[in-house]
Parts: structure tokens; C-alpha cells; sequence
């Protein structure tokens, strides 16, 4: 095989298995047989550690789903010499900004938007507790030993075997297991006359891209060989604030209400931000763009309509990521009504 992707049945995978047969390339998709996708790509069944004994040979691995360094480690170990490039997807987590956002590093903001120079993170926690116990109910290839620097370090650092890290962005679309869309859409759907903002998270900006684009980009670092030993930030430009963002989801479903924006204080419990959104996390996506060519191949307009449309269709099950809590909202609205002049 040309190419063999790990983590190919997955949210992103399946979209750059797609795209990748569709170049001419011969894929081989690595995975445990729990999802039986229909995809133009040889299944090879396994549990990661089976990775070594396989023996396995390919132009390009692609890992959409490494969790840890030892993890890396063992792919390099697994390939050497079977294997001509790496590609890792790695995460806007790594830099320091997100330590500040989640207040788990020190000191003011890092300056945005962040290129592949800035610094990161100097502690090995990516998230709060809190919000890691979330993320493993969505995401299941994640484990306690969570943390991408030491993934890029492991697939940057062998001589013999080149890699290339892609540092995504908060990913929307269809299959989106992190519900992006739900908090607005939701109170929409639910004809909701106002949908409250905090100030501070109306305010911050947040690095995005739809899964098809963020495939192209995945699709451009295996066809191109300039991509060996880079490392690239990946993200739709401008990067939208949360309000903005709302808003656009709101003329999208020609949405008649407002959206009330309330200072800290005033804003119900379940939607005050838990870290520090003076850090903005916009990513500065130039240098994929610059060097491999890469731009966004499903414009926004469609990107965001594909994504309502999946979101309609497919709403959350027993796990909802979202806080609702609508007796809440009402008592605020009410007061905030109240106090208006008339």
C-alpha cells in the first residue's frame, strides 16, 4: 500500500481515506473492526500493540490517533525501516496558551495568533481534571497519559524514519463527537428568545476547521514531499469569536431571537467559562498555506450548513458535553428585562 492510515475509520480518517483514494493512492486502513465503515481502503484488524508483529510495510503512515509519547515511540520503533514518512496528527493543546487558558500555566497571555514558533506548554497537564473525564467519554483512543508534545518530540526526533506533525484545530462537522454546534443550535431549535453570552466567552477566539478541510490539509502533507520535518498549525483564518460564531450560526437557521451578553457576575453558573479567556487561542495557519498550498476546499457558508444539517439530524444521546439549565436563563432574562428603562 501507498498509504496506511491509522485511525482511518474515525471523524477525520474516514474523510482522508476518501480523499486519498480519490488521488490514486493505495490505502490501508489499521483499526480494531468496531466500525465497518464502507471505505476505498484495504482493512487490516488489530489492537496497537499488534502494530510491531505485523510487520506491516507503506510508503506514508498517517497516525490520526496518537495519545501519548510511548505511544509515538512505539510507531517510530514499529516502521523503521518499513517506512519512508510519519505523519502525526498533533493538537493546538500544545502550546503554552492552553495552559494559560485553562489557568494550569502562569503568567499574562501568550501574544495570538500563535504560530509554530510559540511557545508551549512547560507542565504536562493539557486540560483540568474536570474536563479530561469529559473528553474520555467522547474521544476513545484517549488515556490518562495524554499529551501531544511528547508525541510531536517522538515523531520529529528519528533521522532514518521523517515526520511531519499537523497541529489541528477545534474540528466541526458531521460526526463531530464534541457537539460544537449543539449549545447554540439546541436553544434555537428550542425556539429560545435569547441565548446568553458571558462577556468574556462571547469575546474569545478560538481556532476552527471543518473536517473535510482539515482532511485536505492531512492529504497535502502525505502528497507533498516538502512536508518532511515540518511542522504546521492548521485553522480557518480570521479566527471568529464565540459571539461571532453564534451569530453566524443564527443567521444560517434564520433565527429571530437576541443574544444577551452579561458581565461575569450576572451570568447564570453553567455558562461561566471555568479558565481565563483573556488568552485567546487563534493559530496562524500561514505556513501550511504558504508552503503546501493548502486553502479551505468546502467554504464556510457550506462547511456551516452541512454541519446544521448533521447536527438536526443526529442529536446527542445519553452524553450531552453541554450544560443546559433553561429555569436558570429565564430568571436572568427576566431580571435583565426588568431593569431595562422603558
Amino acid at each position: 500500500m501507498d498509504v496506511l492510515v491509522i485511525g482511518g475509520t474515525g471523524f477525520i480518517g474516514s474523510y482522508l481515506v476518501r480523499l486519498l483514494a480519490g488521488m490514486g493512492h493505495s490505502v490501508g486502513v489499521f483499526h480494531r473492526g468496531k466500525s465497518r465503515l464502507d471505505l476505498p481502503a484495504e482493512h487490516i484488524f488489530g489492537d496497537w500493540h499488534d502494530l510491531p508483529k505485523l510487520k506491516l510495510k507503506t510508503n506514508i503512515v498517517v497516525d490520526l490517533i496518537l495519545a501519548s509519547g510511548a505511544q509515538a515511540r512505539e510507531l517510530m520503533a514499529a516502521f523503521h525501516g518499513r517506512a519512508r514518512r510519519v505523519i502525526a496528527a498533533s493538537s493546538a493543546d500544545v502550546y503554552r496558551a492552553c495552559g494559560i487558558l485553562h489557568r494550569l500555566e502562569d503568567g499574562p497571555p501568550d501574544p495570538v495568533p500563535l504560530t509554530e514558533e510559540s511557545p508551549l506548554r512547560t507542565k504536562p497537564q493539557s486540560y483540568p481534571p474536570k474536563q479530561i473525564e469529559m473528553i474520555k467519554k467522547m474521544v476513545p483512543w484517549w488515556d490518562d497519559s495524554y499529551d501531544k508534545i511528547p508525541v510531536e518530540q517522538a515523531i520529529m526526533s528519528d533521522p532514518d524514519l521523517s515526520g511531519t506533525v499537523l497541529r489541528l484545530p477545534m474540528i466541526y462537522g458531521p460526526g463531530d463527537y464534541a457537539r460544537r454546534f449543539h449549545p447554540v443550535l439546541k436553544r434555537i431549535d428550542d425556539r429560545r428568545p435569547f441565548i446568553l453570552y458571558e462577556r468574556g466567552w462571547a469575546a474569545w477566539r478560538a481556532p476552527r476547521g471543518y473536517v473535510e478541510n482539515v482532511a485536505t490539509a492531512l492529504a497535502l502533507a502525505v502528497t507533498n514531499e516538502r512536508a518532511a520535518g515540518r511542522i504546521y498549525n492548521v485553522a480557518e483564518w480570521p479566527a471568529y469569536s464565540e459571539l461571532e460564531w453564534a451569530r453566524m450560526i443564527a443567521a444560517a437557521t434564520l433565527w429571530k431571537g437576541e443574544f444577551m451578553v452579561l458581565p461575569n457576575e450576572q451570568a447564570p453558573p453553567h455558562l461561566k467559562p471555568p479558565g481565563n479567556t483573556a488568552q485567546h487561542w487563534e493559530l496562524d495557519s500561514t505556513r501550511i498555506r504558504r508552503e503546501l498550498g493548502y486553502r479551505e476546499v468546502i467554504p464556510l457558508d457550506e462547511a456551516m450548513s452541512r454541519t446544521i444539517e448533521w447536527e438536526r439530524a443526529n442529536p446527542p444521546g445519553e452524553f450531552n458535553p453541554h450544560p443546559f439549565d433553561y429555569a436558570a436563563e429565564d430568571k436572568v432574562i427576566a431580571l435583565q428585562n426588568h431593569a431595562e428603562p422603558r
